[in-house]
């Protein structure tokens, strides 16, 4: 093969390579938390997120298909074709609290968290599975299986965990939105550094 053919292919390959290095994607699969439910969607946890890995010259692309009110079931429906359309090299599973806030069955939650987890894996992404905490109003019982539910699906897996997000504030309404429910811009910050601690490491 000439000079010049040689190496038009090894800048061919080099390109090629670097790419596929550039569509690395961080997919992030979530409910009104990770939405920017009520604030503009650059505020949002999920987008300040974007921000840190452009600043720490980490070369992720970050895919946020959240959508707000959005169960365990809904997140097994979708995720499929999420797979399938972005390819991810990291799933963020931030689902189950809609579910827990219907009180809707743990096991059934269980089941599906499972799925998507399994399912991610199987298409070759790492999972960071997002912890949650329900209002101590729906009962000891229900509150601690629900929580632990997360802690159960991580270690089945083999996948991290990221606590609960709302460590440390979750009691302060100041930090909320008027619904009580949805953390205030001012937050968000706090929200990424408590993700980025179990998600970090998945960034190989």
């Amino acid at each position: 093969m000439p000079l010049a053919a040689r190496t038009l292919a090894f800048v061919c390959m080099l390109w090629a390579l670097s790419a596929a290095a550039a569509e690395k994607s961080i997919l992030v699969v979530g409910d009104s938390l990770s939405a920017a439910y009520g604030l503009e969607r650059s505020r949002g946890w999920v987008a300040l997120l974007e921000d840190r890995l452009k600043r720490e010259r980490l070369d992720y692309s970050v895919v946020n298909a959240s959508i707000s009110g959005e169960t365990s079931a809904g997140g097994r429906a979708r995720i499929d074709e999420l797979l399938k359309q972005h390819h991810p090299t990291v799933v963020i599973l931030e689902l189950g609290g809609n579910d827990g806030l219907r009180g809707l069955p743990l096991a059934q939650m269980k089941a599906n968290l499972g799925t998507i987890v399994e399912r991610a894996k199987k298409a070759g992404a790492r999972v960071l599975v997002v912890g949650m905490r329900l209002p101590p109003n729906y009962g000891p019982e229900y509150t601690h299986a629900f929580e632990d539910t997360f802690a159960e699906v991580a270690k089945r897996y083999q996948v991290t965990l990221a606590p609960f997000i709302l460590e440390g504030f979750a009691e302060k309404p100041e930090y909320f939105q008027p619904d009580r429910i949805h953390p205030t811009a001012e937050v968000q910050p706090l929200i990424v550094d408590r993700v980025w601690r179990g998600l970090r490491p998945l960034l190989k």
